[in-house]
């Protein structure tokens, strides 16, 4: 069914080409493979792993790794540099408090691996991951980001952390305060390094790196990996190991995606207006591409007697901080947000994800609904179209060799 308020329905035309198999842009040849010896560890046990921290683990509800962790965890251990290439909710971010806690020498109060990431929300999740797995080896993490009291980021790396979890901002101001002391760390990772290299943070990491020992190990994670970012990993990466998921295996199975055709951009809100009481059925989160969109349309439902929260990096940590505890506890059912909230934030109960806006990339578009149907999980997608960005759907669906659908009438019945 179409979706429209009044007038006639967009017909989307029926282009399905580079589907399984899919076409290969010619300047994307595959050069990176998986490296030859990668082989599988099925079981937390046979890693080598402390066993305090194997408690910690188990404790925290793992049961046996995810496919990246079977992979990636031992040669991490081992001090390889590794790339890590693995859709978002596939367990990146406890694959990376996993090895911290492993390669850390607690007995030794200064910082040891630091982990930048590009949103303060991922940053200070990494954190708590990894407070949590090490919670029986006494480990002393603290995440530094913008927005939260310099004072307090002083006093925690002065008392002696073991590992630093930040955004680059705040990581390059506390070096160069000198109060991040930076001789002991053996390994840096790079979360989300696609975005991490992107035009925004690049400068930043290099003069990160700058700060760095030689002998460093380094550690590239992220849900996708352009071919440009693999070509800058030559300058200060060592023979990495690389673990890549192939394009057409990035898959978004467990996810149903959906669309839903608008002519004109104000039919948009009737639309959701029409889907409320779907998205309260579990929790939702709905994605615009600007913080002026998200405070508009959090404006509007709100005036028209719909309760929504909204978040967006304008906003001061402290009412980031309160919004995210909110919807983690459930208070909140529906979430209009920016990208900041697009990459690995796991919230258990979401299982609906509207693209109001269709992202103005299409790695992003991974990451939104990957914030839906997580570890297996049932989720669903709606995007709302208008006709001009039909061209940008297809684009999305022959890059991740899938299929968007008409939204069909019961979708409610799918969440």
């Amino acid at each position: 069914m179409a979706m429209t308020t009044g007038g006639g329905s967009v017909v989307v035309p029926a282009n399905r080409a580079g589907r399984r198999g899919g076409v290969v842009d010619e300047d994307e040849k595959l050069v990176f493979e998986t490296s030859k010896g990668v082989e599988p560890i099925l079981s937390f046990d046979e890693m080598g792993i402390k066993d305090d921290l194997l408690r910690g683990i188990y404790n925290y509800g793992f049961e046996k790794p995810s496919a990246i962790q079977q992979r990636a965890v031992l040669p991490i251990i081992q001090g390889r540099d590794v790339i890590a290439q693995a859709q978002s909710g596939t367990g990146k971010t406890s694959m990376i408090a996993l090895t911290v806690c492993q390669v850390v020498d607690t007995a030794s109060r200064e910082v040891q691996v630091l982990i930048v990431s590009p949103t303060r929300e991922l940053a200070s999740q990494t954190e708590k991951v990894i407070l949590a797995i090490g919670n029986f080896i006494n480990i002393q993490a603290h995440a530094c980001i913008g927005g939260k009291s310099v004072g307090e980021d002083i006093r925690k790396l002065e008392y002696g952390v073991h590992v630093v979890s930040g955004t680059p901002g705040r990581v390059c101001d506390m070096i160069k305060r000198r109060t991040l002391r930076t001789r002991a760390i053996k390994l840096l990772v790079l979360d989300e390094s696609d975005e991490m290299l992107s035009r925004g943070f690049k400068d930043q990491i290099y003069d990160v790196y700058r700060y760095l020992p030689p002998e460093l190990q380094v550690v590239l994670i992220s849900a996708t990996l352009p071919n440009e970012i693999l070509e800058i990993t030559s300058k200060f990466m060592t023979d990495p190991v690389r673990i890549l998921v192939k394009r057409d295996e990035l898959t978004l199975e467990g996810i149903k995606q959906f669309f839903v055709a608008v002519e004109r951009e104000e039919w948009k809100f009737d639309t959701l207006c029409d889907l409320y009481d779907t998205l309260t059925i579990t929790q939702a989160v709905i994605f615009c591409n600007t913080k002026r969109k998200v405070d508009w349309l959090t404006e509007k439902m709100r005036s028209n007697n719909f309760t929504v929260s909204a978040m967006h990096g304008d906003m001061p940590q402290k009412e980031r901080d309160a919004i995210m505890a909110e919807f983690r506890a459930g208070e909140t059912r529906v979430l209009i947000t920016t990208d900041v909230w697009a990459r690995g934030l796991d919230v258990q109960q979401v299982s609906l994800v509207i693209n109001y806006d269709l992202p103005n990339n299409r790695e992003l578009y991974i990451h939104r609904i990957g914030r839906s149907g997580r570890f297996g999980r049932k989720g669903v997608a709606i995007n709302f179209v208008k006709s001009d960005d039909i061209k940008i759907l297809r684009d999305i669906e022959q890059y991740y060799s899938t299929q968007i659908d008409e939204m069909p009438m019961n979708v409610a019945d799918l969440i």
